[in-house]
């Protein structure tokens, strides 16, 4: 697809709400409704359907606004942080880290840069098309209402991809904040955020237009001792905006549409080693609330990314990956209906495509001059059928579901030709494709007024990215090949839990949990500064999951922690990685919040997170030591809705190591104050 194709493909979703919210914008311009008008009203939430009442049954947590747009760092990142089990690949955050580097897991089911969880906004899935990582800085924390965070909970509704968990954002609907919200803060570094959303109601329906911008020269992610004259902070550069209208159409059922572009450039470790990721995607939806439920989705993304690689010896460029366009097309249809006394049945189709292509040049550190071309790509697809049941029964709800997925990997190639054009490598990868089943089922007993019991087993799949099937990278000094031949991963798993209130003011959940990535896909070293890619026979991860929630008065503690025992299991080429922990993944990990509210629009807050060693790779030779941080988040009224806030990340200047390969290492985030003003939140 061309990028004017999915322009004009953005343009047509788009503009198939703009009817609904003209008439809507006529009927405010009309005469001043009575009071029978209102009682009439039509209520609009920008929201999907209801959460099922099996969402209880799988652990999950569930993020409010407050929470949401208190994060000390501003970022996204920080505040999924907060969620028991949840990991990027790297500790580093959206600002000091390759975008590619940046994929999201949960319950320590990592072991490469791919996301294992499902993230998906207003029900679109955000994953790059391509490499399937989550570009966090194209998300502004201040546009979101809820976040839910299932883990585990196999494929189910959720659609393929949704391996360790599903990460489910929804837009803040517009009663939950002002017309307009304005904030913009600096940092002691002289790095600017500043962030807008206006809401404007069309007669019963709402539009909002929302727009972010961060910059900053970043911090030295290479420690002093390590430092070169080529050395560059961890500059950045990022914005994005997004339209989102939301109209009636009938008494029961609303149109959501969005369009929304963004762009992301950073600058890691040496002068001139460049990256950057932007993006163009529309998506519409039709949301039925009568008595047969529906949620009707389609969406379009048009990504790319480009990323220069600098020599650790000579600091010169080796590899211009100057282009990586990539579509991501699909859309989702759910029906609700009411057949069934006590019963809550889902039905539906989801379908997902991507395809994508690689453009890159090798250069030599000594001449300067290309030596090789490259290109490679391809497509991958997933059609998944579904059908699930909630049968309640007095105390006991009972959840029952099968999921049927046609994959398809197609169109793979990978090209590399001299500069004078003579090929030095030719891969046309077969087509291929089959069917998975997948099902889930579990449980959720009402014990007594203030404890549930709860247990599950599922399934669960995931397709390689194109990234992992065809493209090659160099993290200097290693290079990581590519496998053409990768098969899907498939999860088994089951987990008991007990959400438990002993008072009023205390929520306790409790989660143990046994899960296993078959045919997990892994970065695995087969020489001496080389990797390739290739399916483990399996990754397990048991462990235990715990959240506290408290509120006493104006006192809140929230704690979350994770213990898992994650360890390869190997055999015939990788039996020597057989017990060993995956790459990049804790065996322990825990946050605590205290916060102080001593009256209406103040907020002092306090969060303490700690993250146990990890090992930078398969072979457990480079370790990452544990870091223990301190944030801080403080706002104060100043008069009407404007308010001062202070926040401050890593107080005790904590030094974080992202990575180490053998000895070389990068660090995360220093001491930073930042100080500024908000406007309606």
């Amino acid at each position: 697809m061309t990028f004017r194709a999915r322009l004009l493909a953005a343009a047509l979703l788009c503009s198939a709400a703009a009817p609904a919210v003209a008439r809507q914008a006529e009927a405010q311009d009309s005469d001043v409704p009575d009071e029978e008008d209102f009682a009439e009203a039509i209520i609009v939430t920008g929201r999907g359907l209801e959460p099922a009442l099996s969402t209880g049954i799988y652990a999950t947590t569930t993020l409010e606004r407050a929470t949401i747009i208190a994060a000390p760092s501003g970022r996204i990142e920080d505040v999924l942080r907060n969620v028991a089990g949840f990991q990027q690949f790297r500790r580093s955050d959206s600002r000091s880290s390759n975008p590619s580097a940046q994929g999201v897991t949960l319950r320590a089911l990592g072991g490469n840069a791919t996301s294992r969880a499902l993230v998906l906004l207003d029900g679109v899935p955000l994953a790059d098309p391509f490499f399937g990582y989550i570009l966090l800085a194209s998300i502004a924390p201040e546009t979101i209402g809820t976040i839910r965070v299932t883990r585990g909970g196999g494929s189910g509704p959720f659609g393929a991809g949704a391996l360790a968990g599903t990460i489910d954002m929804e837009s803040a609907e517009p009663g939950s904040t002002g017309p307009l919200l304005g904030s913009a803060a600096i940092n002691d570094r002289a790095e600017t955020e500043a962030s807008g959303v206006l809401t404007q109601h069309l007669g019963r329906g709402f539009a909002v237009a929302s727009g972010r911008w961060d910059r900053g020269q970043g911090f030295f992610t290479t420690p002093e001792a390590q430092r070169v004259p080529a050395t560059a902070r961890a500059a950045f550069d990022s914005w994005n905006a997004a339209l989102r209208a939301v109209a009636p159409l009938t008494d029961t059922v609303e149109v959501q549409a969005r369009v929304g572009a963004f762009r992301d450039t950073r600058m890691l470790r040496f002068e001139g080693a460049d990256s950057f990721s932007n993006g163009e995607e529309a998506s519409i939806r039709f949301v039925g609330r009568g008595e047969w439920k529906f949620d009707a989705l389609a969406y379009v993304q048009a990504r790319d990314f480009g990323n220069v690689v600098i020599s650790s010896t000579r600091f010169t460029p080796t590899l211009d990956q100057r282009r990586t366009p990539s579509t991501g097309i699909g859309g989702k249809f759910e029906l609700r209906p009411p057949l069934l006394e006590g019963h809550d049945i889902r039905i539906g189709v989801d379908y997902r495509r991507a395809d994508g292509e690689l453009q890159e040049e090798a250069i030599s550190a000594f001449t300067g001059a290309i030596t090789e071309r490259r290109r490679a790509g391809g497509a991958t697809a997933n059609l998944g059928i579904f059908l699930e049941d909630d049968w309640q029964i007095g105390p006991l709800t009972i959840n029952g579901g099968l999921r049927a997925d046609r994959s398809s990997i197609t169109g793979g190639f990978y090209r590399a030709v001299t500069a004078n054009g003579v090929p030095v490598a030719n891969l046309i990868a077969p087509d291929r494709s089959d069917w998975s089943l997948s099902w889930r089922a579990g449980a959720l007993f009402y014990a007594t007024r203030r404890l549930d019991v709860r247990a599950a087993a599922y399934t669960g799949l995931r397709l390689p990215t194109l990234n992992e099937l065809y493209r090659p990278f160099v993290v200097f000094p290693v290079t990581t090949e590519a496998n053409a031949n990768l098969v899907n991963e498939r999860l088994r798993g089951f987990e008991f839990g007990l959400d438990w209130q002993p008072v009023n003011a205390v929520v306790i959940a409790v989660t143990a949990f046994d899960n296993e990535v078959e045919n997990a896909i892994a970065n695995v070293t087969v020489g001496p500064n080389l990797r390739r890619r290739a399916n483990l026979p399996a990754i397990t991860a048991r462990g235990i999951e715990a959240s506290l929630a408290a509120k006493f008065g104006p006192v809140s503690f929230e704690g979350a922690l994770a213990w898992t025992d994650a360890q390869v299991r190997g055999q015939g080429a990788s039996a020597d990685l057989d017990g060993n922990r995956p790459a990049q993944t804790p065996a322990f990990a825990a946050t605590l919040t205290l916060g102080w509210e001593p009256a209406a629009g103040w907020r002092l807050a306090g969060t303490l997170r700690h993250v146990a060693s990890q090992f930078e790779d398969d072979r457990e030779t480079d370790r990452l030591a544990p870091a223990t941080t301190l944030d801080a988040f403080i706002a104060m009224p100043l008069g009407g809705k404007l308010a001062f806030v202070a926040r401050a990340e890593n107080l005790t200047d904590e030094a974080i190591i992202t990575r180490n390969q053998a000895g070389s290492t990068d660090l995360g985030v220093p001491r930073t104050f930042w100080f500024g003003l908000r406007y309606g939140f």
